[in-house]
This record gives structure tokens, sequence and C-alpha cells, in this order.
């Protein structure tokens, strides 16, 4: 019930329908979510014509119950008794996911989460389940799916000299842009002495090839409709 009742609430927030470069951001927990500590991003892509979106919480909730259950099956860290009380924590989370998703697609106002199982899906091909420091796999993961949904321009956000980070976040972007040619990803670095001037050009130049990506594919789509629609008004004639 309180579900829906978010729903209808963010519904009669007034709306104007028009197309907007989708932006997606993801990265290190607290510089993504935190406006302290991404100096206000969201802000910035919203005033620069942005429509944003950031994967949920309950994803990072859970990985971390994910990630014992692997520790288990993979180093065998812990006990059989944690690992079967983990596995029960992480059905019932995956049951609450479920209900918000099937709430979301219920209603049709607006796009639904992914599935988290689906998720784990996606980045098994790129990167192993029990590489966990920081974000970990998750980080990647985001990315993946973030691209799965439509959302191609995407902002890895990153505490300056964050090892983990890098590695799972700037070192992964090479591979998803191989196996995903039109995706657009750009990692940022956030720090006390980083200039906020040279993070917002960076950023601005990602959302100017994003624009242009989708002014050609907009082109494209139009030619190939006049073109469907040429061949589809020629008559054939038989002598």
């Amino acid at each position: 019930r309180n579900f829906a009742k978010i729903i209808d609430a963010f519904a009669n927030i007034p709306m104007t329908k028009e197309e907007k470069v989708q932006v997606g951001v993801v990265g290190e927990i607290y510089v993504k979510y935190s406006p302290l500590g991404n100096n206000n991003l969201e802000s910035f892509l919203v005033s620069e014509g942005a429509e944003v979106t950031m994967p949920g919480l309950m994803d990072f909730c859970l990985y971390c119950v994910y990630d014992n259950i692997k520790d288990y099956e993979l180093y065998r860290k812990g006990n059989r008794a944690f690992y079967t009380l983990t596995k029960i924590a992480y059905r019932y989370l995956l049951k609450k996911q479920r209900e918000i998703i099937e709430i979301y697609e219920e209603d049709g106002r607006f796009r639904a989460p992914g599935y988290f199982e689906h998720t784990v899906e996606l980045i098994s091909e790129y990167i192993g389940l029990g590489c966990k420091m920081g974000e970990g796999w998750l980080l990647p993961a985001e990315m993946v799916e973030l691209a799965d949904a439509g959302i191609k321009n995407i902002i890895c956000t990153q505490p300056f000299g964050c090892l983990p980070n890098h590695i799972c976040g700037k070192g992964m972007m090479k591979p998803i842009k191989d196996a995903n040619p039109d995706v657009n990803i750009v990692a940022i670095d956030y720090d006390a002495s980083a200039s906020r001037v040279n993070q917002e050009n960076r950023i601005k130049l990602m959302l100017s090839n994003a624009r242009d990506n989708m002014a050609g594919a907009k082109a494209a789509g139009k030619a190939k409709a006049e073109k469907k629609s040429d061949s589809s008004g020629k008559k054939t004639v038989t002598a």
C-alpha cells in the first residue's frame, strides 16, 4: 500500500513531455548519492538538460548480503549456520524487490528498476563474483544494467585514489565499451583538491557527445522510416 502511495505522489508532480539525454550515475556508494560528495552532480546534470537515473539502494543492500553467500561458497568463509541465515535474508530481500517492481509494472507510469538476479547474470561474463572490494562487481554491473535498460550515457563517480573503485569502475570501462560500442562512459574523480570546473567541463563534453549520438540516432531512424514508407508505396506492374 505504501509503495502505491509513493508512486502516486511522484506521478502528481507536474511533468513536461520532452526528450532529454538520459544519464546514469554509478560509483562509490557515498560519492554516488551524496550531493556533498559529488558537488551536487544531479542538480548540475538537470541544469544541463539531462534526465538523471541512479540505481537504487536496494541493489547495494542485496549485494552486501549476496557477498556473504559467495564468501562461503567460494572461500568457505564463515560457518554453515550463518550461510543458511544469509540465504534466508537474501530470499526475503529478493521477494521485497519483486513486490516493488511488480507495482511499478502494474502502474505503468514509471520505468521499473531491474531485478537483482538479472543484474548478476549480466555482469557474470565480465568479472568474477568473488571480486568484492569496495563496491566490487556491483559497480560495473550497474553500468551494464543501465546500458541494458537503454541508458547509454553513464558517469562513474569515484573518490580520488580509491584503488577498488579504480579497478572495478574505471578498469572495467574498456571491456564494457568493447561489448557495447554505443555506451558513453566517463569516470569523474571527486576529491577536496579536485577542480570543480574541470569536473563539470568533462561532464559537459560527455553530454555534448550524448546529444550528437541522440541526434544521429533520430536522423537514422527517420531515414529508415522514410525508406520503408517509399518501399511500401511502390506498385508492382506485371506484363
